[in-house]
């Protein structure tokens, strides 16, 4: 039996939709940086391979700030960020926990990240 399952989500409006496989356990992280803090977004990180957008990829905007490498994604209808590729995981993404479907989520841990301080707290997120 496989300890991964898939998990669903979206944004407020239901235009952009995504799922992505993990445990039904979750870790995530809460990140005090700029946008995030502002947004509320709290990280749950998926692989290439674990994370799929099933449906409104045309109706995602991006916007990117300071270095460019992360590459921030919303609805152009609702303007919620559900996921996005994230400058530490260049090669992978960074899911909202608040976006994705609390049916398949058996418990999560958070931690704290402190992004506000990127350079020297990396590190601890790799």
């Amino acid at each position: 039996m496989s300890d991964r399952i898939i998990h669903k989500g979206g944004c407020h409006c239901g235009a952009v939709t995504f799922e992505f496989d993990a445990p039904a356990v979750l870790d995530a992280k809460r990140c005090n940086c700029s946008i995030c803090k502002m947004t509320g977004f709290v990280h749950v990180f998926a692989t290439q391979a674990e994370f799929r957008i099933t449906s409104g990829q045309d109706n995602l905007t991006d916007y990117r700030f300071n270095t460019g490498t992360a590459q921030h994604l919303f609805c152009k209808t609702c303007g919620i960020k559900s996921f996005y590729v994230p400058r530490s995981h260049p090669d992978g993404w960074s899911i909202n926990l608040n976006c994705i479907n609390p049916a398949t989520i058996a418990s999560v841990t958070i931690g704290d990240f402190d992004g506000a301080n990127w350079e020297s707290s990396i590190h601890t997120l790799r």
